[in-house]
């Protein structure tokens, strides 16, 4: 029998260099830049201000005196404007491994990279442009690499364990906006939170505790919402996402002409179906389980059968239960291609072996090469940002390590930021919130949005200030064009109202 190989030894120097690498990030003079914009027929003036901040971690011995992290936060400022009253949106994404590029430079920030409407994969070179559809207008923009993405990290391993969790970040991002807050002199101004992804699911829980350390913000904004991980994430005995998918899924299969008869009509038609046979039949069907009769299976398995373009007899060997994974491999196979994840749209060839594996994500392979080039360039050039370590665009091992536990670490199941949520909005009287879904989306799809926000603990007049808009693009729904202009006329209708 072979040795088993030695457990590396643990370098007794490796905490020291971390934490004064945090110490050197957080001793470097904050990178200056400016610039200007035409947003709406007005030339915006800014300035551009990127600077580590400290963080430490609640109940460790950093948060008494030495830091336990150095977020990278970058922030453009209006010049000469009333900075007492001005509105500030913070903004970050998701993951958890994410770092704030997608959101910066495709949405909200006054520059954007430039990539194809049609969710395919441009050709280099990548750079950025001006975004005439930048929020800059209505907000100063502060931008925040959570630990452990980006360039931010935490100072010892105990931080690090400490901030990549549910709790942790959300700690940690409360005390970078707080921090953020009182060095730029902004408690006066109104405040907002933007997330994306995962950053919805960090929102959620930021917007009450941020309440906590006496900051009511005046809005949310939820793009492509994950709240709930229940109504998103495949699970033994978790029956909820495949009824919530089924919409979107019917959806995306008429947009690659899967479907036949009125359901190919329109997108609008084929979701309207699908929702309704959720409504009417498919939720009880899968609650009924093995107590099914043989009718009604068969009934069942033709009309998702309809609705997806899937052969019937996959539906009835998946009993008929149709998993995102299932979707993405099997939907485009007499075509040799797979479905995008992120952006349904997007397809990508599948391997000569006909695998029934779903390799790769090809909505987001369109965009990762070119945001993390364009980002790099961007940050170099233009912001003075150069640093030989990785720019951690989406770090798996954050995503891998990360603890989904709430407060008592017994508690099972799964993650759920919706009940925070509901609480700031009872809490706070002028707290809004603006959600967003792509339709195209199949990781947090619009159907699973729409469920999650009608679950908000909170009565009616309360829930009146929660609006849910809708785009026909994916996740990042902004890499379209007609929807990166749709969602800052959103926004701007939803600031004024």
């Amino acid at each position: 029998m072979a040795e088993a190989a030695a457990t590396p030894a643990k370098d007794p120097d490796a905490e020291k260099r971390q934490k004064e690498h945090v110490e050197k990030l957080l001793a470097r003079a904050a990178a200056e830049s400016s610039g200007s914009i035409t947003l709406g027929g007005r030339v915006f003036d800014y300035t551009v201000n990127a600077a580590f901040v400290p963080v430490a971690a609640a109940g460790m011995e950093g948060a008494r005196g030495e830091p336990d992290a150095a977020v990278l936060v970058t922030a453009y400022l209006l010049k000469d404007a009333d900075a007492a009253t001005r509105p500030v949106c913070f903004a970050f994404n998701g993951g958890p491994g994410s770092a704030s590029i997608w959101l910066h430079l495709g949405a909200l920030g006054p520059k954007r990279v430039v990539v194809a409407d049609d969710a395919s994969m441009p050709l280099p070179p990548y750079a950025v442009a001006d975004n005439p559809h930048s929020w800059f207008e209505h907000f100063d923009l502060v931008f925040i690499d959570p630990p452990h993405t980006g360039w931010s990290v935490t100072a010892s391993e105990a931080a690090r364990k400490k901030m990549l969790s549910v709790d942790g970040d959300i700690d940690a991002l409360a005390e970078v906006v707080r921090l953020w807050l009182t060095r730029h002199r902004r408690w006066g101004s109104p405040i907002y939170l933007a997330g994306e992804s995962y950053g919805t699911t960090r929102g959620a829980g930021l917007a009450d505790k941020l309440l906590d350390l006496g900051v009511a913000l005046s809005g949310l904004i939820l793009v492509s919402c994950a709240m709930d991980l229940q109504s998103i994430v495949f699970a033994p005995a978790n029956d909820l996402p495949y009824a919530l998918f089924l919409p979107a899924f019917a959806n995306v299969a008429q947009y690659h002409g899967l479907l036949q008869g009125p359901l190919a009509a329109s997108p609008a038609a084929a979701r309207a179906a699908a929702e309704a046979y959720v409504q009417d039949e498919y939720v009880a069907a899968l609650q009924a389980g093995a107590r099914l009769g043989d009718q009604q299976r068969s009934r069942v398995a033709r009309r998702l059968s309809e609705l997806t373009g899937l052969p019937r007899e996959l539906v009835e060997e998946k009993n008929l239960r149709i998993s995102d994974q299932t979707f993405f491999a099997e939907a485009l196979r007499s075509r040799g291609r797979i479905v995008g994840r992120l952006e349904a749209r997007s397809t990508g060839p599948k391997a000569a072996s006909g695998t029934h594996d779903w390799e790769f994500d090809p909505g987001i392979e369109a965009v990762a090469s070119p945001y993390t080039m364009a980002a790099m360039a961007y940050f170099g050039t233009q912001l003075g940002l150069v640093f030989e370590q990785r720019y951690e665009v989406l770090a798996r091992d954050v995503n891998k390590g990360w603890n989904w536990n709430r407060g008592d670490s017994s508690r099972m199941g799964f993650t759920s930021t919706s009940p925070d949520l509901a609480r700031a909005l009872r809490r706070n009287p002028h707290l809004k919130v603006l959600a967003a879904s792509g339709r195209y989306d199949l990781g947090t799809p619009y159907s699973a949005s729409d469920w999650s926000l009608a679950q908000l603990n909170a009565p009616a007049e309360v829930l009146a200030r929660v609006t849910h808009r809708y785009y026909d693009a994916g996740h990042m729904m902004y890499t379209r064009q007609a929807d990166l202009k749709q969602l800052k006329s959103d926004v701007a209708a939803w600031v004024a109202g």
